[in-house]
C-alpha cells in the first residue's frame, strides 16, 4: 500500500482512532495517540518519537513543533497511565467484526499464529535486553525478544496480543527491573509459557475463537505448551524438530508382557519409538499426495504431504494420539517439515495442508511492521513504553489491513464484480 493511498484514507484513520480514543484516557493522550499513529503510517525515515513528534505533533495541541512536543510524546509512551490490554482487546473486537466473517467460507477458518521476534539493541539498559537469539539477524546478539499472537483470516491479519520476553538474567535484577518499570509480580516465563498466556487472555476476552493454532519448532517441541492448548480444547498444528520421537504403535500394547520372573519389563520394543524422520523415511510412495497451497510469484506453490496417526512422547512419557504430518518440497534436494496435530481423525489431509501454508502471514506482518510501520524503531527503554509502542503498531497495522480491504471491495465494485471466489480469499493466497 502506497503512502498516497494511506493519506487518502486519513478520514478513516480519524474514525478508527475515535473508536479507540476513550482507552487512552485524557484528551491530551488521545491527541498524542492519533499523532503517533500518523507518524507510524506516514513518517519518512526512522519512525522514532522525536521525528514523529516534530512533524505530526504540530496542530494536535502542541504550541509549536519543538522540544516540548517531543517530551510530551515521550511521556505519552512511557509514563501515561493508559493500559495496552484494553487496546488489544478492542483490536480483537474489530478483528472479529471486520475480518473473521470472511473465514466462514474457507475450510480452515480463523487461524492464530504464535511467533517470537527479536529487536537488535545496543547497551544493557533497555528492558529485557540480553545476548539471545535474534531471528531477524539469524544469530545470537544483543536484542530484545517479544512473543506475538497474530490472528489471520482470508480478509487479513491483526496483532491480537503480545508480551516482551524477560530473560532469566533480568528476573532477579531488582535494580534494572525498577528502573525499567517491570511489574513486581512478573516472574520468569519461557516463550512457550508466554504464548499460552497470550492465547488464554485472548480466549478469555471472548471476542475471538480460533479454528487452528500454528507455531514453529520452539513451541511444538514444548510439551507444556501443547498441554496448555489441549487443556483449552484448542486445535493445533505445530512444527516439530526432525529429532522429535513418537510412538508408532499404541504404548499400551508396545511394552512386552512380563514372563513372571524378575522385574516386569518397562522399556518398549526398540521399533516402537522412532524419530519423525525415521517415520517419514519408512512411508511408502503411495502415502504421499501432491497438493497446491496457493499461488506464488512464480506460479502455484506445490508440496507433497503424508500423514499417519502416532502417539506423542510428552515429558518423556507416552502422550496422547496425534497426527504426524510431513510436508516435502518438490525440489531436487527436498526439504521436509514435520508437524503434530490434535485434529480429530476424520480431518481431511487437504485442510491440514492448507493450515501449514498460513505461516507466511506472521512473516509478512513482521516484515511490514519493521519495514514500514516503525515496529523496530522505538527508543524507549521501559516495560510500559515497549508494550505501548507495540499496541500502537498493532493498531496502525489494523488500519492498513482494513484500508486494503476497503480498496479491494471498491475496486471490485467499480469493475462490477461480486465477492471473490473462495480460493482468492484464502489466507494462504
Amino acid at each position: 500500500m502506497t503512502a498516497g493511498e494511506l493519506r487518502a484514507a486519513a478520514d478513516q484513520l480519524v474514525v478508527l482512532h475515535g473508536r479507540f480514543a476513550p482507552l487512552f484516557g485524557r484528551k491530551e493522550s488521545r491527541r498524542h495517540a492519533l499523532a503517533y499513529l500518523r507518524g507510524l503510517l506516514l513518517a519518512e525515515g526512522r519512525k522514532s518519537v522525536e521525528p514523529m513528534a516534530l512533524v505530526f505533533g504540530e496542530g494536535l495541541g502542541a504550541k509549536s513543533a519543538d522540544d516540548n512536543a517531543v517530551i510530551a510524546m515521550q511521556r505519552f509512551l512511557t509514563a501515561s497511565p493508559w493500559e495496552w490490554g484494553p487496546v488489544q482487546r478492542e483490536i480483537q473486537q474489530v478483528f472479529a467484526e471486520e475480518l473473521v466473517p470472511s473465514a466462514a467460507s474457507w475450510p480452515i477458518g480463523t487461524v492464530g499464529i504464535v511467533d517470537a521476534s527479536g529487536f537488535a539493541k545496543k547497551g544493557t539498559e533497555s528492558v529485557g535486553v540480553a545476548r539471545q537469539h535474534c531471528g531477524r539477524l539469524g544469530k545470537v546478539d544483543n536484542c530484545q525478544v517479544g512473543v506475538f499472537l497474530l490472528g489471520t483470516t482470508p480478509a487479513g491479519s491483526a496483532l491480537l496480543d503480545q508480551q516482551l520476553y524477560l530473560p532469566k538474567s533480568w528476573v532477579n535484577d531488582h535494580q534494572r527491573r525498577r528502573k525499567t518499570r517491570v511489574p513486581k509480580r512478573l516472574k520468569f516465563r519461557t516463550k512457550p509459557q508466554i504464548a499460552a498466556q497470550l492465547l488464554g487472555r485472548t480466549l478469555q476476552a471472548g471476542h475471538v475463537r480460533f479454528d487452528w493454532i500454528i507455531a514453529d519448532e520452539e513451541y511444538g517441541n514444548n510439551g507444556g505448551f501443547l498441554d496448555a492448548l489441549e487443556a483449552m480444547s484448542q486445535r493445533y498444528l505445530v512444527e516439530v524438530p526432525v529429532s522429535t520421537t513418537v510412538w508408532s504403535v499404541d504404548p499400551a500394547a508396545a511394552v512386552p508382557v512380563s514372563q513372571g520372573m524378575g522385574r516386569p519389563p518397562s522399556r518398549p520394543r526398540r521399533e516402537a519409538v522412532r524419530t519423525v524422520r525415521q517415520v517419514a523415511e519408512s512411508l511408502p510412495a503411495e502415502a504421499w499426495q501432491t497438493l497446491a497451497l496457493r499461488e506464488g510469484a512464480l506460479g502455484p506453490l506445490v508440496f507433497q504431504f503424508a500423514r499417519l496417526r502416532v502417539w506423542a512422547v510428552r515429558h518423556r512419557r507416552p502422550g496422547p494420539p496425534v497426527w504426524l504430518l510431513v510436508r516435502r518440497s518438490l525440489s531436487a534436494k527436498p526439504e521436509l517439515k514435520y508437524y503434530v496435530s490434535n485434529a480429530p481423525e476424520p480431518e481431511p489431509l487437504e485442510t491440514m495442508a492448507l493450515v501449514t501454508g498460513c505461516r507466511w502471514r506472521v512473516e509478512e506482518f513482521f516484515e511490514e511492521g519493521k519495514s514500514y510501520l516503525g515496529m523496530a524503531h522505538y527508543e524507549a527503554r521501559s516495560w510500559t513504553s515497549w508494550h505501548h509502542h507495540m499496541s500502537l503498531v498493532g493498531l496502525a497495522h489494523l488500519f492498513v489491513t482494513l484500508t486494503r480491504q476497503r480498496l479491494k471491495k471498491k475496486l471490485r465494485a467499480d469493475l462490477g464484480h461480486g465477492d471473490p471466489p473462495a480460493q482468492e480469499r484464502s489466507p494462504a493466497a
